[in-house]
Order: C-alpha cells, then structure tokens, then sequence
C-alpha cells in the first residue's frame, strides 16, 4: 500500500458557536463571538471564516420593529387587501423595497428588491426567532459594514484576522426548498473566478466564476440550523481569496439578467 500520510487532502472543518446569549440592541457582536469561541474551547485563528446569521446583527443593530408602530400608506392598505396580508407589514415591505418584482395575490406572496439589491420574499422582513406576537426583523441596512465592525472587534480583542459573511435564507427560482446566501461580506474575494484558467482537458475556462460567499454560508447552515438557536457558525481550512470587496460582486446587473 502506498505511503499516502504526506498527501495533501483538502478538508475543512465547520463548527457551531454556540452558548451566545440573546442578543440586544448595542450588543458588541464581535467580542461576543470570541468569548463564546473561547467557552467552547475553539478560540478563532487567522484564517478562520465566521458566518453570521442576519437575524442576530439586526437584533445588535436596532433593526426590530413593532408592528403596532407601523402606519400603512394608502398605498399599503392597497397592497394588503390585494395580498391579503398584515397592512402594517406590507408597508414595511414597501419601506424596505427599491421595486416590487413580482406579486401573487392568490399566496400572498411579494417578491421585492430591497434597497441593498437583493431579490427575494417580503424584502427580507422575517416574524422567526423575534421575541413578540407582533415583531418583526428588517435586514441590516449596511450588511457589508456589519461584517466588518465583526472583524474588527475581533481583530481588536484577539490580534487574529478572520473573514466574516452575513447569511440569510432565500428561495430559489425553479427549485423547492430554501437556501442560505451571502447578504454581507467583508475580508473574502464573495467570488471564486475560473475564467482563464485550464481545465484538466488543457481547455480555457471562459465563464465559470463561483459564488464561494453562498457555498460558504449554505455549509454553515449544516451545524446552525433554523430552530437551534446557533447564530454563528466557524469555518476552518478553506484557503479564501482576501479582498476588501463586499456583496455587491454577488449581485448580476439588471442589464445581463435574463430573467427580469
């Protein structure tokens, strides 16, 4: 049999940071994080990858609100009677939305372009993991600079350099079932891009670029998980591309986007 201890076999590693406390608007997310690292005996290294859930940097970042707030535009209580939803969440919806993409008022479904450029339900407003009968999450209105501050503050307490993604949940076009992308990115090239480089075959690879901040953060969903109460996830042993580019490499401009 042949020697194969030497052989490089390319592995990483995901695990759940768990035992953080519930999160307050205020909260220093960063510093968090490492002590929760640090209780569970895997403190961060350079290198390390972190994925955060959206919801826990809108609690840290005041972005929760009362419905009971809300007063519907005119056009809001349009929408709500078309949709048959809550008049109060869909102007929040409104508020939160640079267009409305599509609308199915059979399901009550809006599917909305937020602000930030992404496509998806209710312009990423979720009633999940928010303490209240009638409170809401907004998405974080900088996604790219709360990945940041949590680099930073790690950075600050540790002296380690890691790569922070945001995750959140979508649904995608032509298939069942929901996924986790990237809705903020800092310290890690979001985009892993083959074009120019040969195949095994010796051919030029002419269009293949990879969402790496997407896999990424769909692998976190393996140990975080939707009712677990596991916000955080750690990555190690991916070699990333450093780059101070955020998640606006992810999003296809409306001009080459078939689709729309």
């Amino acid at each position: 049999m042949p020697d194969r201890r030497n052989i490089n076999i390319p592995r990483i590693e995901i695990v759940g940071i768990t035992a953080l406390p519930e999160i307050e608007n205020g909260a220093e997310l960063g510093l968090m994080i490492v002590m929760a690292a640090i209780g569970q005996d895997t403190s961060l290294e350079d290198g390390d990858i972190l994925v955060v859930t959206q919801k826990v940097i809108s609690k840290a970042e005041g972005r929760i609100v009362d419905l009971r707030t809300v007063t519907p535009s005119e056009r809001g209580l349009k929408l709500s009677i078309e949709t048959e939803r809550d008049p109060r969440l869909v102007e929040l919806i409104l508020r939160e939305s640079k267009s409305l993409i599509k609308i199915d008022s059979e399901r009550g479904i809006i599917i909305a372009e937020t602000h930030h450029g992404f496509i998806c339900a209710n312009a990423g407003i979720d009633q999940s993991n928010v303490a209240g009968e009638h409170m809401v999450s907004l998405l974080p209105k900088d996604p790219d600079g709360s990945a940041r501050r949590i680099r930073e503050e790690v950075a600050q307490v540790l002296g380690v350099r890691v790569a922070v993604i945001i995750s959140d949940t979508f649904g995608r076009a032509w298939r069942e079932g929901q996924v986790n992308f990237a809705i903020g990115v800092s310290g890690i090239d979001p985009i892993l891009d083959y074009r120019g480089s040969l195949d095994k075959q010796g051919s030029v690879l002419k269009t293949t670029s990879i969402a790496i901040a997407d896999e990424l953060v769909a692998a976190g969903e393996m140990v975080m998980g939707k009712a677990e109460g596991i916000p955080v996830a750690l990555i190690r042993g991916y070699r990333y591309q450093p780059s101070a580019g955020g998640v606006a490499y992810l999003l296809r401009d409306p001009a080459s986007d078939l689709f729309r």
